[in-house]
């Protein structure tokens, strides 16, 4: 996951509530185990209607979704965020989020950021001719006309986006931590190790094997 401490550029000036995950991604797209390609059906039920904000010349390839309350309800399916990741969305902005999506969004690296929904109005206004910015080190979303709305996030979720460290990352992080235990339980409890050439694994509580 790569790091991020800001993300800025043009933002779809959506606004629509209640977008649940069909939507983001629908379910026939489901089949893939892959990350690669989803982009492709990202939100196509709203790309099937003529003149859509996501066929938009002018909004092409921007890294910020501006949406409404509650987005991402819905099934809890993580191809929504690798859809959103795939299209080239890093960031969403939005009054309120489900659970799970907002989990899913930072386990792939993609800021969830929660403003009211008069912040909301302002920056859909904005982001309809200017870029937005969104800055993780000032807690910000900014515009060209000095508009600063100041932003909360839990503070693991923050420093883990900023350095880039999804759960994998995480547990590779703690790998000399790791090294140190299995050596201590290895001296500790032999039994319970595995060894070369031997078929079977004594357990502690059930005795030796």
């Amino acid at each position: 996951m790569e790091p991020v401490t800001k993300v800025e550029g043009n933002a779809y000036p959506w606004g629509a509530k209640n977008i649940d995950t069909d939507i983001i991604i629908p379910a026939h797209w489901l089949k893939t185990i892959s990350r690669e390609g989803l982009g492709r059906g990202a939100f196509e039920t709203v790309r099937a209607e003529p003149g859509n904000i996501f066929d938009d010349e002018r909004y092409a390839g921007s890294p910020i979704l501006i949406a409404g309350e509650n987005f991402g309800c819905g099934s809890s399916r993580e191809h929504a965020a690798w859809a959103l990741n795939d299209m080239g969305i890093r960031a969403v902005i939005a009054p309120s989020y489900s659970d799970i999506f907002s989990g899913n969004a930072f386990k792939n690296g993609i800021v969830a950021v929660v403003l009211p929904q008069a912040a909301i109005d302002r920056l859909i206004e904005v982001a309809r001719t200017d870029p937005v910015t969104i800055d993780l080190e000032t807690m910000t979303v900014t515009t060209p006309y000095q508009d600063r709305f100041a932003f909360e996030m839990d503070p693991f979720r923050r420093d883990c986006l900023m350095q880039g460290l999804d759960e994998v990352g995480l547990t590779l992080a703690k790998d000399t931590e790791i090294s140190k235990y299995e050596s201590i339980a290895a001296a500790q409890r032999p039994w319970m190790m595995r060894e070369s050439g031997h078929a079977g694994v004594a357990v502690e509580a059930g005795g030796r094997t």
